[in-house]
């Protein structure tokens, strides 16, 4: 079994934009992150500027604090999340053996409370 390390990593970060609207195609049929992806990725730079990254296998709990009461899919923001996350408090996703995503309550704005724990192997 694997044990956690000690403290987790916790921090709030922005609603993220879904999936849906983070990528954009372009002209010749490729995709590339959107305007609205490559403000939410500088938003998570500025915040978590500084910060040591973890080198380790991760376990990532996400409590995501929707911006209102309409109808989501909880993976479709996953992507932009931890793409904008990487680099800055972790190396690569690939680190993570193990994410869980929570429905957190209604919050104006939006709101995800990220909690990473590196596992001890």
């Amino acid at each position: 079994m694997t044990e956690l390390s000690e403290q987790p990593v916790s921090f709030a970060l922005d609603y993220p934009p879904s999936v849906n609207s983070y990528w954009k195609r372009n002209i010749n049929g490729g995709v590339r992150v959107s305007a609205r992806g490559v403000k939410y990725k500088h938003t998570v730079k500025m915040l978590l500027h500084g910060r040591d990254k973890l080198t380790g296998r991760l376990k990532g709990r996400f409590v995501v604090n929707v911006p209102d009461r309409r109808r989501r899919d909880l993976d479709n923001i996953l992507k932009a999340l931890l793409d904008s996350m990487q680099g800055h408090v972790f190396l690569d996703d690939e680190q993570f053996d193990e994410i869980t995503i929570v429905r957190g309550e209604v919050v104006k704005g939006g709101r995800v409370d990220v909690e990473l724990y590196e596992l001890n192997q």
